[in-house]
């Protein structure tokens, strides 16, 4: 009968709006929580075939819940280094506490912002117990070839490891002018002595020594270079040609390598075995200035770089746009030990919702891959910064009175259906 589809098609009212009541109060209730996903209930019409047109019954309505995964909220920023977001599309890999130490098969979830800190043992964990997980870096600060399209070779992020590090020089450049009368072969003068400290692979502090002495053939010098971690021994020698023309007079013409790294005029530069490792040394490009000069002027350094320092003392970690998590240090320099991707996905709606503003990866989602912070189609991550949640309260509160109305409406047509089938029962008295 079509008394009784108007019934059914009020209780499917009464339904749907509850429904709908449902995600509203889940919106409202996480509006203040970071990286929260409002959810959406929408209606859709049911039609029953009855068979003829004379005669219509009601179908009614359903309802269907999505969460809107793929929004993003107003990102926020804060006081500590470590919270998370990211500035566009994609998701932070993070696991749960209790897996940490299940390694490749730990579980794996998705989370679009997260506020971390370290625990007692320098992971970085969220208050809801998640924590971070990221691809470590080789001793060198470099990240070796991790699998894309699998959480193979992510790692909870410990910053407790590096308390102590050594910054060891690996680079230095010098400009400074050898004088042109001493180069003259009838009346040689020099050498001239240069000492630069540097900084060893255990944070030692150590010299590279330079002697400059004329060759006896006009604008032109012997370099010597010897290591004091090296003994005192002689870890390079060069002869160095000096222009005499009116144009690009005083410029290095020439370098001959004697021994030690060969020199490349392409950089400037040449590399010394010292005690422990490598340092590059820029000594100018020829027919540049910048580097080692011959001019009518007094033997004087002008320009002595280099990267290293002391051994430092651990203070803290800072995330940059790429998502590399560097260690910082009170003698000044920074190092990577982590870098954290961002996980994309075909369908970002498709993931399954998890607690705590995480989600898994779904057959609808479709399959997961890994890209570095900032390329491709996701977003670059952004330390000192939260997600905020992307419930608009307004709108909410606007949709709530709505779908109060619609519910009496059909508690209306349920009370007016009784009424009549009370008139259809009394018709048999």
């Amino acid at each position: 009968m079509s008394i009784s589809s108007s019934l059914a098609a009020g209780v499917s009212g009464l339904n749907a709006n509850a429904q709908k009541l449902a995600s509203i109060s889940d919106n409202i209730s996480n509006s203040a929580t970071f990286g929260y996903k409002r959810s959406f209930t929408d209606f859709h019409s049911m039609v029953i075939n009855s068979g003829t047109e004379a005669r219509f019954s009601a179908g009614g309505v359903r309802s269907t819940t999505s969460r809107m995964i793929d929004e993003q909220g107003q990102l926020q920023g804060s006081a500590n280094a470590t919270d998370i977001a990211i500035q566009g599309r994609g998701f932070l890999p993070v696991t749960d506490l209790a897996g940490i130490d299940q390694g490749a098969n730990r579980p794996l979830a998705l989370s679009t912002t997260g506020s971390f800190r370290p625990d007692a043992e320098g992971v970085l964990v969220s208050p809801a117990d998640k924590v971070l997980l990221g691809w470590p870096a080789s001793l060198d600060g470099t990240f070796r070839s991790f699998p894309r399209d699998s959480a193979d070779g992510l790692q909870p992020v410990n910053v407790y490891h590096n308390q102590f590090a050594a910054n060891p020089t690996t680079e230095m450049n010098i400009a400074l002018n050898l004088p042109s009368d001493d180069s003259d072969p009838a009346s040689p003068g020099g050498p001239h002595d240069l000492s630069i400290e540097y900084y060893g692979n255990l944070g030692q502090t150590e010299s590279l020594n330079f002697a400059f002495a004329p060759t006896g053939t006009a604008n032109e010098w012997q370099m010597t270079i010897t290591d004091s971690n090296s003994g005192g021994a002689v870890v390079g020698e060069y002869t160095l040609a000096f222009n005499d023309a009116n144009v690009g007079g005083g410029t290095l013409a020439s370098v001959t390598t004697v021994s030690g790294g060969g020199y490349d005029p392409a950089t400037g530069a040449f590399d010394v075995p010292v005690g422990g490792g490598i340092i590059s040394v820029g000594i100018g490009k020829p027919n540049e200035g910048g580097g080692i000069t011959q001019l009518d002027s007094s033997f004087a350094p002008s320009t002595l770089d280099k990267n290293g320092s002391t051994v430092g003392n651990f203070l803290g970690v800072e995330i940059d746009e790429k998502g590399i998590v560097r260690a910082i240090y009170d003698s000044g320099f920074t190092r990577p030990i982590y870098q954290v991707p961002v996980i994309d996905v075909p369908n970002p709606n498709g993931l399954t919702a998890r607690d705590a503003q995480t989600y898994t990866i779904s057959m609808e989602s479709g399959s997961m891959f890994l890209w570095d912070a900032g390329d491709g189609p996701v977003g670059a991550t952004a330390g000192y910064t939260r997600e905020a949640s992307t419930t608009d309260v307004a709108f909410e509160l606007t949709q709530l009175i709505q779908t109060q109305r619609a519910y009496s409406s059909n508690a209306k047509i349920i009370q007016t259906v009784d009424e009549m089938l009370q008139e259809t029962t009394n018709l048999k008295r």
